[in-house]
């Protein structure tokens, strides 16, 4: 394949399933630079690896398993700022709840409540909430169907429990 097939493969790529890029983006990275950031890097190693697709895999299972491995490594890289920063988030957080519906309020807390689990569980939660099967997100995250079942119990529970210490 010529530069100019693989460049035109690339965009069609990008054009077609950008979607996936902006939902992992927006689940790691709350912050608007750091998720342009993130877009970018994931674009970066979609391009570096397009040779080794496995067509075994659809081309959105694949894109998740990149664009999830680029962000947990760029969730790693960036955590210390993160944790530095998170002391004024939760304070924007709560101001903003305040301005909000309540059901509004109860997803602002579940995308907060999400993005302070494990980064495994993070991505398993999103995979689950764009109503991938237990079958793909296993194959995404190279875990077995069984284990994914066990943790999307596990964190639904944890989920609840949070929520209902906010009601007590």
């Amino acid at each position: 394949m010529d530069k100019n097939e693989q460049h035109r493969l690339f965009e069609g790529i990008i054009d077609q399933h950008k979607g996936i890029m902006f939902k992992v983006a927006r689940a790691y990275c709350p912050d608007d630079e750091d998720r342009q950031d993130l877009i970018q890097e994931i674009m970066i190693q979609i391009w570096q690896s397009m040779d080794k697709y496995n067509h075994k895999y659809t081309m959105s299972t694949w894109l998740y398993r990149v664009a999830l491995n680029v962000a947990i490594s760029f969730y790693r890289k960036s955590s210390t700022r993160v944790k530095r920063l998170s002391g004024i988030k939760d304070q924007m957080a709560v101001a903003t709840l305040d301005d909000s519906s309540e059901k509004e309020k109860h997803l602002n807390l579940l995308e907060q409540f999400i993005s302070e689990l494990k980064e495994i569980d993070k991505a398993l939660m999103l995979l689950y909430l764009e109503d991938k099967s237990h079958i793909e997100i296993a194959e995404i995250l190279g875990i077995s169907v069984s284990n994914v079942g066990t943790k999307i119990g596990r964190i639904k529970g944890q989920l609840k429990t949070r929520f209902s210490q906010l009601k007590s």
